[in-house]
């Protein structure tokens, strides 16, 4: 579901009635628990939370114009997504949410390599998502990013 927004703002006033809430609480559990150094963004059609340039100069090995992304969320058809590179390339933060979500969902964990899939917006973990922003830092997430990177 892609939507053409030119900013976070935008892109929540544009979903349905009944997603606008949840994504926007999302969105402030990420603000507010992201460590300091990354920065909000649109990119691929979604809310992005980047390492700008100034921080990592060579940004995104696919396209090195671009920041390194690490975290994007999305309203798709079905579900809401979380995307976030850590859980894909840190074995320890992957399993560490898995053993979490337990605790505070009942339904089951949807998830793809990167993509935390939320169909249940009655039951959104905001806590476990607030937790697993903490995480990493910038310069901990480029480290990690450079050690799972072909350059």
């Amino acid at each position: 579901m892609q939507i053409q927004a030119n900013s976070p703002g935008d892109y929540i006033s544009k979903l349905p009635e009944e997603r606008q809430e949840p994504m926007q609480k999302l969105r402030e559990v990420i603000q507010k628990n992201l460590p300091k150094g990354f920065e909000e963004t649109m990119s691929y059609g979604m809310i992005g939370y980047v390492v700008p340039h100034s921080l990592y100069p060579a940004g995104y090995h696919v396209d090195p114009k671009l920041p390194l992304p690490f975290v994007h969320i999305a309203s798709q058809k079905n579900f809401i997504a979380v995307y976030h590179s850590g859980v894909y390339a840190d074995k320890a933060i992957y399993d560490w949410f898995v053993a979490e979500y337990p605790k505070y969902c009942k339904s089951k964990l949807d998830m793809g390599k990167s993509c935390i899939r939320f169909k249940k917006l009655n039951e959104f973990p905001y806590d476990l998502i607030a937790e697993l922003m903490k995480k990493l830092t910038p310069q901990q997430w480029i480290e990690i990013y450079e050690q799972n990177i072909n350059r």
